[in-house]
Order: C-alpha cells, then structure tokens, then sequence
C-alpha cells in the first residue's frame, strides 16, 4: 500500500499550506526532520501534566514521568530489534555524542599505539573526528575503505585493510550519496580478523526496518531528529556485555551506585552512561516518533523514498542531462536512500540553495560534515535534496521547476 504524502503532510505544522510566510518544500530531512503533531503534543503533555525528574522522586508525577521515560527507551529499541531494550539502550543528546561514547569509554580502555580502526572514505565527520583524535592521542593507525566508482564502497581488498584492526566504524548509509552498504561483508570480515563493528545508523534508521539482533554489530548509534524526532536526542545500542565492561562517559549524579571520599561505583545498564538529569521531554518525544513510524510501516516508507528517488533521478536527468552531476549510485532500492547530491550547471551550490529558497524549496549546500568525501568527489561543496516520507511527486517537480530559474539568472 503507497503512502498517500500529501494527507500525511497535515500531521506536520511546519508544512501546512497555510503556514505563515508560505507553504515551504521541505527537502532536508537528512540535515533533521520535520516533527509531527504527535511528537510535540506527547512533549507538551509531558510539561504540562507530569514534569518531573525522573529516578529520583517518590511522588506521583515524578514516577508518571519515570514511567513514561523508560518506556520510550523500550519503544526505541524495539523498534530497531535490540535483544534487551530496557539495558541496552542509551540515551545520549546526538548519533555524535553515541560514538564519541564509544571511542572515550570502550577505546580509550581497549586500544594501545599500533592498533588500528577501519574507517570509511564516506564517513560524516561524527565517525571520524573521534578516531581522528584518538590516532593524535594514542597513535592508532586509521585506514580507510576506499569509495568505488559506482559510489558504493569499494570491498576488494577488504581483508587485507582489516587484518589486524580492533575496530571497524562505519556508516550504514551515507548522508551525501545516498549509498546504502552493505554491513554483511564487512561484519564478516570483521570477524574473521577479530575485530569489533561499530555503525552510524543515522541515515538508516529513520528509512527502512533495521533488526540490530540479526545485523551482527556490536555498536550502533542513530539520532531522534532525522526520524521525526525532537533535537537533543539520540541513541547508543551496544551489547550488553560490552556496556558492562566499558567504563563510564562522565561522571556526576544518576550515573552512580554509591560515591565515597575514595572512590564510587557505577549505577546499573543503562543509566551508568546518563550521568545528570536526561532529555526527558526530547525521549518522550522520540518515544512517539517512533510510534508515529511504526503506524505508517518502515516498509512502505522505504518503498515510497524508493520510488520517489527513481522518479527525482529520472526528472533531473531529464530535464538538465550535462548540467547536472548527480553524486550518487544508480536507484537501486536496496542500495540507495532518498538523498540526492548534485552540482549544478557551474553555479555554487550556495547560490543554487538561495535562489531555490525564494520559490520555498529548502535543501541543503555545503559538505554536509563530509569534507574527505568532497575532496574524493573533487568539489568543495554540493547541493543536496533529501527525500522522506512527506515529500511527493510535486516536490521533485518544485525542485526541477526550480532549477531552471537557477539556470537562467546565472546564465
């Protein structure tokens, strides 16, 4: 069953036609997602009804706000299949701080000068400033997988580039291609050598059913407000026995089982990694982010951005041929996602973002927090529509019909 966008788009009061200054096309989503009404009015119910902290009160709207707390960490890590939601789930303000935990707890315990990770050349910069920093501080070797020429990763010489890594972090799909990868080679690649996987599901999660019980990684991170959630959210998934070991993100109340003048002991999975008082409102908001998705089905969002990224592709080529380079692979709807990147007629993609905003078409230009990826591509800079489950047909019409005015001024 298609999704009809134009009725879903009434759920949304940002994209309402009635809007004040005008109706916008919204082709952003891989920056952040607009929210639906059922997002913000499960927030505002939580702070005008049952605001409290939450773990520590014995009163009745501080155990309503626990209550609801904990359940929206149940309902996020079902919806992406984690064996044991209620432990394994932590909540952190962004996918950025996710694997940040990572690589200051689990890496900064385990990894020693020599040792070496097994990054990706598609990498947004939350996946690799961290390794970055740690090859500066502890003089770990990176290596990276490099990007093929059909846009997808190049996974020739992958056991060579994993033999003897510790660790491999890698994008599950990518914020500017739109490639989506495959984890199976590289999970099993990883381990034959030995190796731990880390994945940025960011670009996944909010577009297609993710099981992480059967994906085979052992960190997965994601972020609440590219799936319709509010900002200050995000999430960590790890297994259980690996949060056991690891030691604690930062320190200070909630975190803590006992704290004495010599020492302390860490609180129990999950809360030893949510020092100080949480985003409450922003996990209940998640909460029925998730909620809201699992009504309309991950499957048929995925198979609507599938067919509406053919149908963009098709236009754009279309209607401009050598004008446009589209970066990205062929439609393919399992190995491609709704984001397009594309330069466009040797106008910088900041123009081309400017003029397209006086018609009310919002995309994205820049390098997206990818600048390895811009420097692979040979650009500075793209301009980058991105497509979710409120956008239709017309959208993409907007967004030809806009380029052409692009055209013409710069012309």
């Amino acid at each position: 069953m298609s999704i009809d966008a134009r009725a879903i788009r009434k759920d949304f009061p940002l994209l309402s036609p009635d809007r004040a200054g005008g109706p916008v096309v919204y082709l952003d989503s891989a920056a952040s997602s607009q929210r639906p009404r059922a997002v913000l009015d499960a927030m505002d119910d939580y702070y005008t009804t049952t605001h409290a902290n939450v773990h520590r009160g014995v009163y009745a709207i501080a155990e309503e706000a626990t209550r609801r707390y904990e359940a929206a960490r149940v309902a996020v890590g079902r919806f992406v299949g984690a064996p044991k939601p209620a432990t394994e789930i932590v909540f952190t303000k962004n996918v950025t701080e996710a694997i940040n935990l990572v690589a200051y707890t689990w890496a900064r315990r385990e990894l020693r000068r020599g040792d070496v990770v097994l990054v990706s050349e598609i990498e947004h910069h939350a996946n690799l400033v961290p390794w970055l920093m740690l090859a500066e501080e502890r003089g770990i070797e990176l290596r990276y997988v490099p990007l093929g020429t059909d846009y997808h990763l190049d996974l020739s010489d992958l056991d060579r580039l994993v033999d003897g890594a510790r660790l491999v972090a890698v994008s599950a799909a990518s914020n500017v291609l739109g490639t989506v990868v495959d984890l199976e080679p590289i999970v099993a690649a990883a381990r034959r050598a030995g190796a731990l996987v880390l994945a940025d599901g960011a670009q996944l999660v909010p577009h297609r059913p993710v099981d992480l019980g059967s994906i085979g990684v052992d960190f997965f991170g994601f972020t609440g407000h590219k799936m319709l959630g509010p900002t200050g959210i995000g999430v960590l998934w790890a297994r259980e026995e690996l949060l056991d070991a690891m030691p604690p993100f930062l320190g200070g109340g909630e975190m803590i089982r006992d704290v004495r003048v010599d020492g302390f002991t860490t609180n129990d999975l999950p809360w030893k990694f949510e020092a100080g008082t949480p985003p409450i409102a922003e996990a209940i908001g998640l909460g029925a982010a998730v909620e809201y998705l699992d009504a309309i089905g991950l499957e048929r969002v995925h198979e609507h951005e599938a067919a509406l990224a053919t149908y963009a592709l098709d236009r754009l080529r279309d209607a401009y041929g050598d004008e446009i380079t589209i970066f990205g692979p062929e439609p393919d709807p399992q190995r491609r996602s709704g984001v397009i990147s594309f330069s466009f007629a040797g106008v910088h993609p900041h123009d081309v973002a400017q003029v397209l905003d006086t018609r009310g078409i919002c995309v994205r230009a820049g390098h997206h927090c990818a600048k390895p990826l811009m420097r692979c591509l040979g650009v500075g800079a793209t301009t980058r529509a991105s497509l979710y489950l409120y956008n239709d047909e017309e959208d993409v019409d907007a967004l030809v019909d806009g380029l052409a005015e692009v055209r013409d001024l710069f012309a």
